[in-house]
């Protein structure tokens, strides 16, 4: 789109958290950014030489940020893309991915960071940031280079799927990221209790015959990280909560004003461990699904705000990386086309507010990672989602856009749909698709 077109979006239900707007309205795009929005812009009509876009009395919302996805390139190209991940996105009304280091090689120099920002440039369609690794090779023994990565355009620190276990390296690398404001992010889950654990501990584990991951092993890890947060004053985020006293541990550091924050994904406030039925693989998850009270306990979690941030953790993995004995299966499962839908039936089963519901996949993690996105303000970028808030579907994986279709959620009933995504000011995605 040039800097010369203007598009005007009209007859919408303009749904804003950072500025807790609700209401009818319009948006003005200027060529990648939005010029104008309010309740009576274009009350008289859109004028000549402005193209007009009729919402039809749908939703438009910022875009979404997911904050924690695993895509794949490079080194597992055959699974997920930055191009697949980004059509995938685009179609689950996302407009900025937060890439997590995961790869082959690893995400944690200079050069690969600036080739994910040069292939997502390339090849994708959504705005692709990457996270880095907070040790070298992901091996949580050495520290990488922050500052270097921060300049070069990293938005953070984690090491992925996996847990930094080592105290003093972690209090290393919160003390070095504290330097430039970076925020660290963890996968809260302490790796000598989990042990070979692949399920959550307890009476569905027993049943089945496999070991079992303590809850225990979530809370213990945050619990220490929140100390240590508190000794170097960085900004903490623990990446993919489960457990009701992992969230209460949050909730409690939240009162004392430390600077923690923590995200779930949609598996755990949608699914509990009985997902797994007979050796289901597709549900096989890290951390793993958790009971029915820990599920209603990260229900309440975002409910209350103890939870910041709604994040896919899409993890694409293909037939055989999932179609072995439960034991030996890869964990995860793929999350970009399904985080809307999902995360809409915590508003339709009257547990949270539609605006609050957003804001965990909008402005909330655009501040936590210093994002110009995520709200509909003049001179912000024009990233727009008009979506249906009640249409009803059904997933099916076999029309994911995504390379990989490993999701517990196939042939789920849900209510709401992306109908349009915009990416600086152009559209990237449309439902129906046009003839």
């Amino acid at each position: 789109m040039s800097a010369a077109e203007r598009r005007a979006f009209v007859n919408a239900r303009l749904l804003d958290p950072a500025a807790g707007t609700d209401s009818p309205g319009a948006v003005l795009v200027e060529g990648l950014t939005i010029a104008d929005v309010g309740p009576e812009l274009f009350a008289d009509g859109v004028p000549e030489g402005i193209e007009r876009v009729d919402c039809g009395g749908h939703c438009l919302s910022p875009g979404l940020i997911d904050m924690r996805a695993f895509l794949g390139e490079p080194g597992a190209e055959h699974k997920e893309t930055l191009a697949t991940a980004s059509q995938a996105a685009a179609c689950g009304g996302i407009t900025t991915l937060i890439a997590m280091p995961d790869t082959n090689p690893v995400i944690d120099d200079v050069a690969l960071v600036q080739f994910i920002e040069r292939r997502a440039r390339d090849t994708a369609v959504v705005r692709i940031h990457p996270m880095v690794a907070a040790t070298k090779g992901l091996r949580g023994e050495h520290m990488t280079e922050a500052g270097m990565l921060a300049a070069a355009g990293a938005v953070g620190l984690t090491d992925g799927a996996r847990a930094i276990s080592d105290s003093q390296v972690m209090r290393r690398v919160l003390a070095y990221a504290s330097s430039f404001d970076l925020l660290v992010m963890q996968h809260a889950e302490d790796p000598c209790l989990a042990g070979e654990g692949c399920v959550n501990e307890g009476e569905v584990a027993t049943r089945l015959g496999l070991p079992g991951i303590p809850a225990v092993a979530e809370v213990i890890m945050v619990e220490r990280d929140i100390r240590l947060a508190e000794l170097t004053g960085a900004r903490y985020h623990a990446a993919s909560l489960s457990t009701r006293d992992a969230v209460a541990a949050v909730r409690a550091a939240k009162q004392r004003r430390l600077p923690v924050s923590c995200g779930v994904a949609p598996v755990h406030f949608a699914l509990n461990e009985t997902a797994i039925g007979d050796y289901r693989t597709f549900a096989k998850t890290s951390p793993p699904l958790r009971s029915e009270d820990d599920r209603r306990a990260v229900v309440a979690g975002l409910k209350d705000g103890a939870i910041d941030v709604i994040a896919s953790s899409h993890s694409p993995q293909d037939q055989e990386s999932k179609r072995l004995p439960f034991a030996q299966a890869a964990y995860g499962v793929a999350g970009l086309e399904t985080m809307l839908p999902l995360a809409l039936e915590l508003y339709h089963n009257g547990h949270m507010p539609l605006l609050d519901v957003l804001r965990a996949m909008t402005a909330r993690p655009a501040e936590l990672l210093g994002l110009d996105a995520g709200v509909l303000k003049p001179g912000k970028p024009a990233d727009l989602l008009v979506f249906d808030l009640e249409a009803p579907w059904r997933i099916d994986t076999e029309r994911f856009r995504s390379k990989s279709k490993n999701s517990p959620f196939d042939g789920r009933p849900v209510q709401g749909r992306a109908l349009m995504t915009v990416v600086g000011g152009e559209t990237i995605y449309q439902f129906p698709p046009a003839a």
